[in-house]
C-alpha cells in the first residue's frame, strides 16, 4: 500500500515539473513579446503627511472649527452638570431635615436619576455628532488631497506618490524625492476658506 501512495507522489511530482518547465517556456515567449515595465522604469516621490497636514490651511481650519465645538460641548454638559449636582446636594440637605414627605422624596429622587440620564445621552449624544464631523472632515481632507495629487501628477507623471510620517514608514530615503512643499504649496493656493457666517 506504501508503495502505491509514494508511486502516486512521484507521479504527482513529475507531472507538476512537466507542467511548470511547459509553463516556463510559455512564460518566455509572452515576455518576449512585451516586455514588463521594470522597477528602474518608476518615478516615485513622497509626501511626509504630518507636515502637510500641519501646514495645510484646510487642515488647520478644520481643526480649529472642531477644537471650538469640542469646548462649547463641554462647557455645556460641565454646566448641566454642575446644575444636576446642585440639585442633588438641595435634595439631599432637605432629605435629611425631613421637609419631603417619603412620596415627595421618592418623586425627588426619580427625578433626579432621570434628569441624570438625560445628561448622559445627552453627553453620548453630542460627542457621537462631534465624532460624525470629524469622520466628515477627515474624508473631506483625504478627498482633497486626492484630487490635488492628480492634478499635480498629470504633468509630473510619478508612478507612485507615498505619505511618509515622520519617516516611520522609510528606512531610507533620497530626499530629491520628497515633494511636500510643492503639494503643501499647491494645495493652499488653491483653498478657499468658507467665510465666516
Amino acid at each position: 500500500m506504501n508503495f502505491i501512495v509514494n508511486g502516486l507522489s512521484a507521479l504527482a511530482i513529475v507531472a507538476a515539473f512537466a507542467q511548470c518547465d511547459g509553463n516556463k517556456g510559455a512564460d518566455t515567449a509572452t515576455s518576449n513579446a512585451a516586455p514588463a515595465r521594470g522597477v528602474s522604469d518608476l518615478k516615485i516621490a513622497y509626501v511626509e503627511i504630518d507636515s502637510l497636514l500641519n501646514n495645510y490651511n484646510l487642515c488647520k481650519d478644520l481643526n480649529e472649527t472642531m477644537i471650538k465645538k469640542q469646548e462649547n460641548v463641554e462647557v455645556t454638559l460641565k454646566e448641566k452638570m454642575k446644575d444636576l449636582d446642585n440639585e442633588v446636594r438641595d435634595f439631599e440637605r432637605k432629605y435629611q431635615n425631613n421637609v419631603f414627605t417619603p412620596e415627595r422624596a421618592q418623586q425627588e429622587q426619580n427625578r433626579l436619576i432621570k434628569k441624570r440620564q438625560d445628561l448622559e445621552a445627552l453627553h453620548q449624544r453630542l460627542m457621537g455628532e462631534l465624532q460624525q464631523e470629524n469622520d466628515k472632515n477627515s474624508i473631506r481632507l483625504r478627498d482633497s488631497i486626492n484630487a490635488y495629487l492628480k492634478e499635480y501628477n498629470k504633468d509630473r507623471k510619478y508612478s507612485l506618490i507615498i505619505n511618509n510620517a515622520g519617516f516611520n514608514n522609510l528606512l531610507h530615503v533620497d530626499p530629491a524625492l520628497n515633494i511636500t512643499q510643492e503639494v503643501i504649496d499647491g494645495l493652499n493656493k488653491r483653498y478657499v476658506p468658507a467665510k465666516a457666517e
